[in-house]
């Protein structure tokens, strides 16, 4: 047999959880080992953390400038999340795609819920819990990203934010980062071999049984 190729769609993999589950982990981890994902850049009306870049982390836009975007329907995904507005540019996400590269969200309920509804076909979602929620405060302390207010804000939430759960595809629970990491690649390599997302399957299929 000649002259049949067998391409794969990209994936979109949701990573969602409370704030302090692990997902940045997670993420930071897959990003560094598989060079068929990239990180979906998302834009944010926040302000930067320390260490953070523009274009690189995510696109800081003025409230003003993110209301424009939304309105042309330049997102896939847009939210509000603790007072600021979050979204993913469409144009980049549907390129990577097209050419058979996977793109890592990092975003919660609400955006998930948003491409679901967009692009059901393409889109893996996985949610990480913590083992307890003892375990999650004690992670928000520990990063020391955020004042204490804000800590007790992200906790508030976090029983919100897992009463979603039912509506993702997997859930990793966080009790250990290797094995957890273990079980997100493990979901990544089978979501990879679905059917639907190879083209030019049928065509192959239909040769070697020609062939037969």
């Amino acid at each position: 047999m000649t002259g049949i190729e067998i391409h794969r769609r990209g994936l979109m993999l949701v990573l969602s959880s409370p704030s302090g589950a692990g997902k940045t982990t997670l993420s930071r981890r897959l990003l560094e080992s598989d060079t068929e994902i990239d990180m979906s850049v998302s834009a944010t009306t926040r302000k930067p953390r320390p260490g953070e870049v523009n274009g690189k982390d995510y696109y800081f836009l003025s409230t003003e400038d993110f209301g424009i975007m939304r309105n042309r329907g330049e997102f896939l995904e847009h939210a509000k999340v603790f007072g600021n507005y979050y979204g993913t540019p469409r144009k980049p996400v549907e390129e990577a795609l097209a050419r058979g590269h996977d793109v890592l969200f990092d975003i919660d309920w609400q955006g998930t819920q948003q491409l679901d509804e967009t692009a059901p076909e393409d889109l893996v979602k996985v949610f990480i819990l913590p083992p307890s929620a003892q375990d999650l405060e004690k992670r928000l302390e520990k990063r020391a990203q955020d004042p204490a207010d804000v800590v007790a804000a992200r906790m508030a939430k976090a029983s919100d934010e897992i009463s979603h759960y039912q509506e993702y595809d997997y859930i990793i629970i966080n009790e250990n980062i290797d094995k957890a990491f273990m079980e997100l690649q493990a979901i990544l390599r089978a979501e990879r071999l679905k059917r639907r997302r190879l083209t030019g399957l049928a065509n192959f299929v239909k040769q070697l049984r020609e062939a037969l």
